[in-house]
């Protein structure tokens, strides 16, 4: 399992799958064919069927085209075995040089993978956490008298608090800077922004009703950001970006936790989204939105248990409600923009997020199903789903009218 450095990432809107993904694979097949004199590349399954919405090509050619003239061919109808979100970069050379074509796969979270067929042109990662279930790692908690946040601390490096940090302020300008703006969001839909009416008007209710009102303007906030192309953190992926800033933001702003607290909360969170990377997906393209608001919500589940005491196997039962109550959740956004319905799933399942918590924290923790068995059943579920629930734009909401 791979450093939380690989799940947490700052970087711009509106896909980590759709737009950060590729221009990362184009930088590495620029970076090796700098004396190219054409590019093209091909955009396959669910990469291309809602490329255009999330400015796949946009993204790419910001990176190739300074180089050399750059063609996007887009194939939304064929699905390349590995991962849906597949591309193959061709790149032509003159003076004998011989041309070069990769193929890549954009995973989820920003992270890319050749496959089945590795060349070694990715830089390699490694792994650095010996336990992947969080069943083992909650017993090792127990054996050790320690918390999830310490098994973290045991495995990264010590520079892991400096880089959640970093992590954490970023989120915390994302949801203040999404909170001032007003205005429409790009794209055809027209959407209006709404986290600065809803932050307004929460201020308004009573304390017991203001809570939610502040939540959900928090996650609409950075949600909205990601939708304008801005700076956010994956967290785990860009259409499910909005869910532990929201938590973490109101906890630290509502209840005056410390930037530790926070940062500890953030590595427990951050363990329960990695469990899920490495033994489902976190790519809404391969296992519909379970895998992003979903996992999201497991995440800040288990955050927000952490940060109010709660014990290991607290945390494992409010991650795992965050995941469970999610399942068979299709990733079907209208016009393949992360907007409809993405922006209010976000909203929503930070709610959700405080809920599982609370009830988690009146339980014993004991439960019959383990966060473990749910993280199957979701990738089971997410490869039963027919492809054109899967980020296609072409079934469910996306496929209704716009009037």
């Amino acid at each position: 399992m791979k450093s939380l450095r690989e799940l947490y990432k700052i970087g711009k809107g509106p896909s980590s799958s759709h737009t950060m993904g590729p221009q990362k694979a184009a930088q590495i097949f620029a970076a090796q064919n700098k004396g190219a004199v054409s590019f093209s590349v091909t955009l396959y399954g669910s990469l291309a069927a809602t490329g255009k919405g999330h400015m796949t090509d946009v993204a790419i050619e910001e990176v190739l085209q300074p180089i050399a003239p750059t063609t996007i061919v887009w194939e939304p109808n064929q699905f390349l075995s590995f991962h849906p979100n597949a591309m193959t970069f061709n790149a032509i050379h003159a003076n004998g040089r011989p041309n070069t074509s990769w193929t890549v796969y954009s995973v989820g979270g920003g992270a890319l993978s050749e496959g089945d067929h590795p060349t070694g042109v990715l830089p390699p990662s490694p792994d650095i956490y010996p336990l992947t279930k969080l069943s083992d790692i909650k017993k090792w908690c127990y054996d050790n008298g320690r918390a999830y946040w310490e098994y973290v601390a045991e495995h990264e490096d010590e520079g892991i608090w400096d880089y959640l940090q970093e992590i954490w302020e970023a989120m915390k300008r994302s949801v203040e800077r999404g909170i001032e703006r007003e205005g429409r969001l790009p794209g055809p839909l027209n959407l209006q922004r709404k986290a600065f009416t809803y932050y307004v008007k929460a201020k308004g209710y009573r304390k017991n009703l203001q809570t939610r009102g502040l939540v959900y303007a928090y996650a609409l906030a950075v949600s909205e950001e990601n939708a304008s192309g801005g700076t956010i953190v994956t967290a785990p992926t860009c259409g499910s970006c909005g869910i532990m800033p929201a938590v973490l933001y109101h906890l630290a702003k509502g209840h005056e936790f410390s930037d530790n607290k926070i940062l500890h909360a953030l590595a427990t969170g951050g363990l329960v989204g990695n469990i899920v990377k490495q033994n489902a997906s976190i790519s809404g393209a391969d296992v519909g939105c379970q895998g992003e608001v979903g996992v999201a919500c497991a995440m800040a589940s288990a955050a927000a248990c952490q940060i109010f005491g709660g014990s290991p196997a607290q945390i494992e039962y409010a991650a795992e409600m965050g995941l469970e109550h999610h399942l068979g959740m299709t990733c079907d956004p209208v016009c393949g923009l992360v907007q409809i319905p993405c922006i209010e799933r976000n909203a929503f399942a930070a709610t959700r997020a405080l809920d599982s918590n609370l009830y988690a924290a009146f339980s014993d923790g004991k439960h019959r199903v383990s966060f473990d068995r749910v993280v199957q059943v979701m990738n089971q579920t997410g490869h039963d789903l027919p492809s054109l629930y899967k980020e296609t734009a072409e079934g469910g909401l996306a496929a209704q009218s716009l009037e």
